[in-house]
């Protein structure tokens, strides 16, 4: 059965259709126009197709059925997307893992998720080598130079046809392993299509070409890279992210989308070369997973062609709440307001409901949300909420509040919220006034334990370029613009700060780093 007969024409008005179909369906309508690009490197939808066909097949051959999971370990490659993207054809769960992760870390996500195949590349291979004999299932390369690699695993038979159904696990996402013991985010295919479906709006099935360079086993990488495939048009993919190849690809193949952390449009922007880059065919670019500046913001809108969209949400799915910033320049301080069909509240610690302009927690409720923390029942239950009427809503942990327009403004993490002397602090209005500062390019306040206020607040910052001044300055800068109850205890000068792969600061780094080297703060 040829797996377009399941999806004779693109609806997105449908309840669902699978990702797996939607790219069937452009290969027998467009075979030719180009799906995935990396460097030299072209495949069609009519090769990308009949190679996600293949790995189906293999997959069956091989023993696996519906419901199984399969795990990758990779940075972005053509290889690693027609993996992915066969495993599903075939029902299977893609359970992608962090090649960065210490191989503990993994040896814990893999027992967890229990594939039946781990895929890596040759890095990953490497970095797994002194847990090799511990791994718990066969090991496959992705390299298709190998004798041994992708190409001679492909079947060539035909896969037998899986009807997809919107329940099924999609991929299981695993929470940064730096604050704990990773959980397994599973998120099903009719989530994927509803990000398909919230992703139309904003062009990226109309001949569009959006540059990749964020990695695939992110959810904020996934919520760009599938919806272009799922609507017809290109990706551009970049193994890692390097600012001025960044550029360099954009200009040259005429990108129209991309998907950008915080972090990476700063390293972009501050680029002295970057307005001799054309960028003129940009049409939208999109922000999610860290706190975006609204001075940031603003330079990207002054002289970065197209719209930008700061998205704020969750990879546990939930609320999502959406700023056109290009749209409201007066907004740039907030995360917009809730999408369409997405229900967002503000809860106290006993979990009522608060009015607005109440600071509380933030929770969510959508069409897209994860079945659950997968193995850890009481983990799922922690982070639910349910109303007054049995509506269930996932936790953010985020601490923010709703203004008279229904703009979102968030303030910081619950857990990194600092009471100092009974005074509730929150880093990010801190790291603000800091950031105003001509020496300091970039700034993050953490608390750490103190003998005289329980908590206090240090600073970590990185001064810009030819900076000169001495932190003992700028902690006494600092604490003449405050009150007395939010006077930083120390500032210190650092060459840059901490990040997981998708740019969000590892405060608990730094709170570690500072216990380490001072202990308590008076």
């Amino acid at each position: 059965m040829d797996p377009t007969a399941r999806l004779d024409a693109l609806d997105l008005s449908s309840p669902f259709a699978a990702i797996p179909d939607l790219i069937a369906y452009w290969a027998s309508q467009r075979p030719d126009h180009p799906a995935l690009l990396q460097e030299e490197r072209r495949l069609s939808y009519a090769e990308l197709n009949e190679l996600m066909s293949r790995v189906a097949a293999a997959l069956q051959r091989d023993g696996m059925q519906p419901g199984d999971v399969l795990a990758i370990c990779a940075y972005n490659a053509i290889e690693y997307a027609v993996v992915f993207l066969g495993a599903l054809r075939a029902g299977i769960a893609v359970a992608p893992l962090a090649p960065s992760a210490s191989p503990e870390s993994l040896l814990t996500m893999l027992a967890d998720a229990a594939p039946r195949l781990l895929f890596v590349d040759a890095h990953a291979a490497e970095h797994l080598a002194p847990v090799e004999t511990r791994l718990p299932c066969p090991v496959l390369p992705l390299d298709q130079s190998r004798a041994d690699g992708l190409s001679a695993w492909l079947s060539d038979a035909a896969p037998e046809p899986v009807a997809v159904q919107p329940g099924w696990a999609f991929n299981i996402i695993y929470s940064s392993g730096t604050t704990g013991e990773p959980k397994g985010i599973v998120q099903s295919h009719a989530m994927r299509w509803a990000h398909v479906r919230r992703s139309a709006a904003y062009g990226y099935g109309d001949n569009a070409t959006t540059l990749i360079s964020t990695p695939l086993y992110s959810n904020t990488t996934l919520v760009a890279f599938l919806p272009t495939l799922a609507l017809g048009s290109s990706v551009v993919l970049m193994s890692r992210f390097d600012a001025g190849d960044y550029l360099r690809l954009a200009q040259r193949h005429e990108v129209t989308h991309t998907m950008l952390v915080p972090v990476q449009y700063q390293r972009l922007m501050a680029r002295e070369d970057f307005e001799q880059y054309d960028l003129s065919r940009f049409r939208y670019k999109m922000c999610t997973s860290a706190p975006f500046g609204a001075a940031l913001k603003a330079d990207v809108l002054a002289r970065w062609p197209g719209g930008l969209i700061d998205t704020y949400g969750m990879t546990e799915g939930g609320g999502t709440c959406i700023l056109a910033a290009h749209e409201h320049p007066d907004k740039l301080h907030t995360v917009g307001k809730p999408a369409e069909g997405h229900d967002i509240r503000v809860v106290d610690d006993e979990g009522n409901q608060l009015p607005e302009g109440a600071v509380g927690e933030i929770v969510g409720h959508s069409p897209a949300m994860m079945t659950g923390y997968l193995n850890k029942p009481e983990k799922t239950a922690e982070a639910e909420w349910f109303d007054p009427s049995g509506k269930r809503f996932i936790r953010t942990g985020d601490v923010g509040r709703f203004d008279e327009q229904g703009f979102l403004t968030l303030l910081d993490r619950k857990k990194d919220m600092i009471i100092s002397g009974g005074f509730n602090l929150y880093p990010s209005d801190l790291e603000a006034i800091l950031r105003q500062h001509p020496a300091i390019a970039d700034v993050a306040v953490v608390g750490v334990p103190s003998t005289r206020w329980g908590e206090t607040p240090v600073a970590f910052v990185v001064p810009t370029p030819g900076a000169t001044d001495a932190p003992e300055a700028l902690l006494e800068w600092f604490n003449g613009q405050v009150g007395k109850t939010q006077r930083l205890a120390h500032l210190e000068l650092t060459d840059e700060l901490p990040r997981s792969a998708i740019g969000k600061v590892l405060k608990r780094e730094l709170r570690d780093r500072y216990l380490a080297e001072h202990g308590a703060a008076n």
